[in-house]
């Protein structure tokens, strides 16, 4: 076994297209589409790479990839936070405890070079790629915005001295077929009392023009608080909203607006992208866009993908009011069972707008830590 440090476009496709094979036919594990992954590696496509440094490494036996990691440094996040930490995401690997050790202490020393002091992961270059390693739910189908990863990952991590850092939790809500009259008054006493209107937009293009910028705004000003955020530059606003706000459907992005057009609340869902992207298998042509366009027409599982309200109004019931515009949307589009995207453990307010709607907690995920 060798470990290789990635340095072709030839390798890096290789390194992304590895888990694809790692789980091939597995019915939990999502790809994602290989042109993105190959885009968040390239500095002309991602801005957050002028902030970041990050080595992509495999171990290989002959030409045979038994595992794959990318190592990150976020200089933004360590000034942020006062850390000297690096971030390891990009990580999968065969049940062989021996390649885990062998790609971690790889991370480690690269790590050690720069003067950095401790390793945590999986993370990405920012709070909107994937991160958080799966720890209970392995027989759970994920999502296109989250990890999947066999039972022996956090085995292996645990096994290395690895430690959590924070975990997150996710929820199956199933949509209800009706709504007790009274949160629709609570609602509408609450845009009145506040002055606030709940809209959504009529195409992607007036989304995209006239509240992209300000969505991600308040996306900055309400997960600031939140582990290891760090707000998104310009460049980085641009390019997520290029991202996802593109190919979004308009009529499930409920947006709080004030008299003065100033976005304080947002709520983004999406119809279940899972099963389109694994008849996809990480790739558009010829025939993966056919699913994906399937699934945004005609699904009967959703998405709960970003929720945010801005610190000004946190607490005064916004997050109802969300839920409530969007509900007869469910309803009207055959929506039956939704998934929330991981949510902080100690986010009590999120998870106390699940409670009315008997969630399922059915998976955790976790990120890892150890100093080096």
């Amino acid at each position: 076994m060798e470990i290789k440090k990635i340095s072709s476009k030839r390798e890096l496709k290789e390194f992304v297209s590895f888990p694809i094979k790692l789980y091939k036919n597995h019915p939990c594990y999502v790809p994602p589409l290989i042109f993105d992954e190959l885009n968040t590696f390239n500095p002309s496509k991602n801005p957050a790479l002028e902030f970041c440094e990050v080595a992509c490494f495999v171990a290989k036996e002959g030409k045979t990839v038994l595992g794959r990691i990318a190592v990150i440094l976020n200089t933004e996040a360590n000034k942020r936070f006062n850390e000297e930490h690096v971030r390891f995401g990009w990580f999968d690997v065969v049940d062989n405890p021996e390649v885990t050790k062998a790609l971690m202490e790889t991370a480690a020393d690269w790590a050690r070079q720069r003067g950095m002091k401790a390793i945590k992961g999986p993370m990405g270059f920012c709070d909107f790629d994937n991160e958080g390693m799966l720890i209970h739910g392995f027989d759970q189908l994920g999502t296109f915005a989250t990890l999947y990863n066999y039972p022996y990952y956090p085995v292996h991590l645990e096994q290395l001295g690895f430690r959590k850092e924070v975990d997150w939790k996710e929820f199956q809500i199933a949509i209800p077929e009706s709504l007790n009259e009274r949160y629709f008054r609570f609602s509408e006493l609450l845009a009145q009392k506040y002055g606030l209107r709940v809209i959504s937009c009529k195409s992607n293009k007036e989304l995209v023009r006239r509240y992209g910028q300000k969505i991600f705004q308040l996306l900055n000003d309400s997960y600031q608080v939140l582990y290891g955020y760090v707000p998104l530059n310009e460049k980085q606003v641009d390019y997520y909203i290029k991202l996802y706000l593109s190919f979004v459907r308009p009529e499930l992005v409920s947006l709080i607006i004030t008299p003065e057009d100033r976005v304080v609340g947002v709520g983004i869902s999406l119809p279940s992208m899972s099963k389109a992207f694994q008849k996809a298998k990480g790739k558009l042509f010829p025939f993966g866009f056919i699913h994906i366009l399937k699934a945004i027409r005609k699904n009967d599982l959703l998405d709960l993908y970003l929720m945010g309200v801005h610190p000004e109004y946190q607490g005064k019931g916004l997050n109802s009011l969300i839920f409530t515009s969007l509900l007869p949307k469910f309803q009207k589009n055959g929506y039956r069972m939704a998934e929330s995207n991981p949510e902080l453990e100690t986010n009590a307010r999120i998870q106390a707008l699940w409670s009315e709607f008997n969630p399922r907690h059915h998976k955790t995920r976790r990120v890892y830590i150890k100093e080096i």
